[in-house]
């Protein structure tokens, strides 16, 4: 299995023609233009964006609509907009299972301590056999992304729960969670994770989180257990929490879509496109981004 994945991770697009927005995003600064995303829901509009095919090929991963690759786009896009994917910026993970954002921002030079729960805790939830749990630096690496050397002198994996951030988690210039936020326990404790996040980061620094949100309510929802649904009154209820301890949330737009894609709904067995829009239990769910800079 482990092979299999390996042989996957592998992989590389082909080659293609120089890419006519490539310039632009070598040579743009957060000044320049707005956030691009802000913090919103996942929208099919958002895989047309130019953008949006970039970042793939920069993470060497095939395009399809599935709403990981847009967390992954929404993720290194408002990083980008920040100028923090570069040369000495310092970058922290949580919870971040096998994705390839690790390998990324070290080709980019920063150097990334990787977290995620210890492998007991992640057997007793099911994590290791789908594959969405880290145990070493082996698990992170995507030979297609960066060689191993360099990849060895810039990430560095730690074991952490994120209902006990360590408080020696110090002056990062960013971090940030793909979809974990919903397997915490509960929605409370999710959002106390978001502020003690914070700690660890730098004045001024960015926390970027994707999460579950509620697309069917704003009272009834799943608000405690294995994953839990954030509704939109949660999200405001942070915005007000994060402006009080002088901390800025980037705009939120929770406007749904109005395409087909956007209006279908993925069902148990979840099949991998579209999937942007799912069930879960009686609740329609998407992602949402949740960009925040610290006061």
């Amino acid at each position: 299995m482990a092979a299999q994945a390996t042989e996957q991770r592998s992989e590389t697009l082909g080659e293609t023609a120089p890419d006519p927005i490539r310039p632009y995003f070598e040579t743009a600064r957060p000044a320049d233009f707005p956030h691009v995303f802000g913090s919103t829901l996942c929208r099919a509009e958002h895989f047309l964006l130019p953008l949006f095919g970039y970042w793939l090929r920069e993470l060497r991963m095939h395009p399809t609509m599935h709403r990981k690759l847009w967390e992954l786009v929404f993720i290194t896009q408002t990083l980008h907009e920040f100028a923090l994917m570069r040369p000495g910026a310092r970058g922290l993970g949580f919870g971040v299972g096998q994705e390839p954002l690790s390998t990324y921002f070290a080709k980019c030079g920063v150097d990334v301590l990787a977290t995620d729960l210890d492998a007991d805790s992640a057997q007793a939830r099911g994590w290791i056999e789908s594959g969405q749990h880290a145990a070493a630096p082996d698990h992170l690496f995507w030979p297609g992304i960066l060689d191993r050397e360099d990849f060895n002198k810039r990430v560095t994996f730690r074991t952490v729960d994120m209902n006990h951030v360590p408080s020696d988690l110090k002056a990062f210039d960013f971090l940030w969670s793909a979809c974990s936020l919903e397997h915490v326990g509960s929605i409370d404790k999710g959002l106390v994770f978001i502020e003690d996040s914070l700690h660890a980061l730098r004045p001024g620094g960015v926390a970027l989180h994707t999460t579950e949100f509620n697309l069917s309510s704003d009272t009834d929802t799943i608000e405690e257990g294995g994953t839990v649904l954030f509704r939109k009154q949660d999200i405001l209820l942070l915005e007000r929490l994060l402006k009080a301890r002088g901390h800025r949330l980037l705009p939120l737009n929770f406007y749904q879509g109005a395409t087909e894609v956007d209006a279908y709904i993925d069902v148990p067995p979840y099949k991998p496109d579209p999937h942007l829009r799912l069930q879960i239990g009686a609740y329609k769910s998407t992602s949402i981004g949740l960009a925040i800079v610290k006061g």
